[in-house]
This record gives C-alpha cells, sequence and structure tokens, in this order.
C-alpha cells in the first residue's frame, strides 16, 4: 500500500509544481507600456529552447543509443514531426477560423499551451517509467530513490514552465484565474501520461526518444514563429533579456537536477 502512494506522489508532484508556478500570475502586475509583457514572451521563449534541448532532445539521444537506428535519427526525425504537427494545427486553425479568421494574438496563445502540454507528455513518461521499474524490482529503495529524485527534478524544472505559459495569456489580458488555469493545465497531462506508461511500461519504453523529440520539434516551433518575433517587437531589448534569462534558468535547472 505505501508503495502506491509513493507512486501516486511521484506521479502527481511535477503536475503539482506546474500549477505552483502558474500561480505567480497572481503576483505580478500588468504594465501599460508593454515592456513586461515582452521581457515574459522572451523569457518563456528562453525557457522552451533551453527544455528542447536538454530534457527533451538530449534524454532522446540517449534513449536511442541502444536501438538499432542510429542515435541522432529518432531526435531528427521527431523534431521534423512535431514541427509539422504544430505547423498543421496553425495551418488549420487559421483555415477553420477556430480562433478567428486571422492569426489572432489567441491562436498563438493557443499554440504556446499546446506545445508546452505536448512536451508534458514525455516528461509525465519517464516518471512512470522509473516508478514501474522500482515496483517491478519488488520496491527496491535505491530505484525508489532515483524515481523520487527524477519526479523532484522534473517539478522543480516544471516551476518556471507554469510561469512561462500563464505569464504571456496574463498579460494578453485574459484575466488572473483564466491564465492561472490554462498555465496549470498545461502540467495536467504529466500524472495521466506517467499513469499510462506506469501501466504499460514495455511498450511505451521503445518509443519514448521519437515522443521526446516530437516534442520538442514542437516547442522549437512555436519558439520560433511565435514567441521570438512577439518578444522582439519594436526591438526594446526586453524580449532579449527576458530570452537570455529563461534559457539561462532553464539550462541550470537541467543540468543540475538532470
Amino acid at each position: 500500500m505505501k508503495s502506491f502512494f509513493y507512486v501516486g506522489a511521484g506521479l502527481m508532484f511535477p503536475f503539482l509544481m506546474t500549477a505552483a508556478g502558474a500561480l505567480v500570475v497572481f503576483f505580478i502586475k500588468i504594465r501599460e507600456d508593454g515592456r513586461l509583457w515582452r521581457l515574459f514572451l522572451g523569457f518563456a521563449a528562453g525557457i522552451m529552447m533551453a527544455a528542447s534541448i536538454w530534457s527533451l532532445l538530449l534524454p532522446s539521444i540517449d534513449a536511442a543509443g541502444s536501438g538499432r537506428l542510429p542515435a541522432w535519427f529518432p531526435a531528427a526525425g521527431g523534431v521534423v514531426l512535431g514541427g509539422a504537427f504544430l505547423q498543421g494545427v496553425d495551418w488549420l486553425m487559421a483555415y477553420t477560423g477556430i480562433l478567428g479568421s486571422a492569426k489572432t494574438e489567441r491562436q498563438k496563445d493557443a499554440l504556446l499551451i499546446l506545445a508546452v502540454t505536448v512536451h508534458n507528455i514525455p516528461e509525465g513518461m519517464a516518471v512512470g517509467l522509473a516508478f514501474a521499474m522500482y515496483m517491478q524490482a519488488a520496491g527496491d529503495a535505491s530505484l525508489l530513490a532515483a524515481a523520487a529524485a527524477l519526479s523532484m527534478g522534473i517539478g522543480i524544472q516544471n516551476f518556471p514552465e507554469g510561469a512561462a505559459v500563464a505569464l504571456p495569456l496574463y498579460q494578453e489580458r485574459q484575466g488572473r484565474g483564466r491564465a492561472f488555469l490554462w498555465g496549470a493545465a498545461s502540467g495536467a497531462v504529466e500524472p495521466a501520461a506517467g499513469l499510462l506508461a506506469f501501466a504499460f511500461a514495455g511498450a511505451v519504453r521503445t518509443v519514448q526518444p521519437w515522443m521526446l523529440a516530437f516534442a520538442a520539434g514542437a516547442m522549437l516551433y512555436v519558439v520560433v514563429q511565435e514567441l521570438i518575433p512577439r518578444a522582439a517587437k519594436e526591438g526594446q531589448g526586453m524580449g532579449t533579456a527576458g530570452f537570455l534569462a529563461g534559457f539561462l534558468l532553464m539550462m541550470v535547472l537541467d543540468v543540475a537536477l538532470g
């Protein structure tokens, strides 16, 4: 019984940290001149760029190292598929007018939420696989410690990611409550994905390199297509400063907690 409690707590912790990061919208005031908005957009772009490299692409290459294909192949293929997927979603929203007849700010925000949500799926699966190994080893304490460390590491990384989703939405006048809910919702897939991986550990492990890279491709698409152009608007340097701050923060967290 205690083992299942550990599994449940480990699967939920990354989501709770995402929600905690989204809470920062309740402590930030909007600046009417837009400079703070560009700072937050750059911050989100930097976080997503660093997460694409250290949280997704490098683990994808490592996970594919023991396979029959070259280690770089799932990473490269997954990035192409992830970018193509977001391009297709982008085109579909514009073509069907789901969020407006033109490419509105709401559509851009929807792509941001989707990209971060997609990125959280393989992270949740990684936690689920770690706890599945712990259970299969009849409660090995060392495997429990490793799984708990992975859950805590991903959870701490998720704190700025929750903020990276919620803050741009708040700057778009979405309201504190709605921005928080969308930021928290982007992490809600993690415990679901973790539970799925826990139940079907063998099957999930074989496709994990592709899923990690797919998420990286989706995030890179949003960073280049949407966030950086919006953050660099009018060339005031605030977006660049935010990008560097977000990139360095996420890089340090990923490497230190790796």
